[in-house]
């Protein structure tokens, strides 16, 4: 399919607190968009707060798609986000807007955009309810543990404290007998059906993106984090809560093993680690169009250089 032919979308990635949910709002409202989020954790219905989800005021009264549709403990993969983000995608299309994806789980971008195919295998349930009751009693380092023994070239591509994406790999080395880095090179993407183009948002100072974490997480708590995270505990099925920042590390403070501010400290701390490998994962992808900020409070200057990015590369 010649590229002029195929539908544009647009896409905003990067850290999180770079700022990505206003600026994928204003480019929206600019250009007569919708916004599909591209975020694993905001796709679940509850954690609001924890997954910064935006607000209302914050969505600038533009549609937003993908947020809150799934029940939390309800198993969701890339390939599901695929299938829903392309139907949302195509009814964006067909009523003439402007797709505007926005996120920061590069996984299910990349997956998105480079037409990723996910081979159809079958699940084993019970195998992985008995992973993830090892990660519970043992944690996550013994979990991944057995990753690297079964296949260190996919352990080098997923984090230890992903552990849905452990599992998973575990689960399709259990189920098909193969490596799950050979079937993950197998899904080399065919021609994608969209032509797009990736702004990614970043801090020119790593420490100014450091500083907004931190606020960003103090905010969070002055919103209702520890009320929010402390009913998700209190349900006791933290399968798919305890993957997302904010509460697995409040979980010590609920059992009395640690002060409360301690806990609000590793929130932050792990925050910060996983704006890193946002960054590790996108910085790997030289498509992307990076406008780099100095100022994040300069939001007329970073829409501006985004709308010259666009019209430079993009068909809008």
């Amino acid at each position: 399919m010649d590229k002029s032919n195929k539908p544009f979308v647009l896409a905003v990635v990067g850290p999180t607190a770079s700022g990505k949910t206003r600026l994928g709002a204003e480019l929206a409202k600019e250009y007569g968009g919708e916004v599909v989020s591209a975020d694993s954790m905001q796709i679940y219905k509850g954690m609001d707060i924890a997954s910064a989800k935006p607000t209302k005021a914050e969505m600038q009264g533009i549609p937003h798609h993908l947020i809150g549709v799934i029940d939390r403990d309800t198993p969701f993969s890339a390939a599901d986000y695929v299938k829903m983000a392309r139907e949302v995608i195509a009814d964006i299309l067909g009523r003439g807007k402007l797709p505007v994806i926005v996120g920061g789980t590069g996984l299910y971008v990349d997956s998105l955009l480079n037409n990723v195919q996910f081979s159809e295998m079958k699940s084993d349930p019970d195998y992985r309810e008995k992973l993830h009751a090892l990660a519970r009693t043992q944690g996550s380092e013994a979990l991944y543990a057995e990753l690297v023994r079964a296949d260190p070239a996919a352990a080098e591509s997923i984090h230890m404290n992903n552990t849905v994406r452990v599992v998973r790999a575990l689960e399709v080395i259990h189920v098909t007998g193969r490596l799950f880095s050979e079937l993950k090179a197998e899904s080399i993407a065919e021609e994608s059906p969209y032509d797009s183009l990736i702004l990614g948002l970043n801090a020119a100072d790593r420490a100014v993106l450091y500083e907004r974490i931190n606020h960003r997480v103090d905010e969070m708590v002055r919103a209702g984090l520890i009320e929010e995270a402390r009913a998700v505990y209190s349900e006791g099925n933290l399968r798919t809560a305890a993957n997302a920042i904010g509460y697995k590390e409040l979980i010590p403070y609920f059992e009395g093993e640690m002060p409360l501010d301690e806990c609000i400290d590793k929130i932050k701390q792990e925050t910060r680690r996983y704006a890193k490998r946002q960054l590790t994962w996108f910085r790997r992808n030289e498509r992307i169009r990076w406008i780099v900020a100095d100022d994040f409070s300069k939001n007329y200057e970073i829409l501006e250089n985004s709308k010259k990015a666009i019209a430079k590369y993009g068909r809008v």
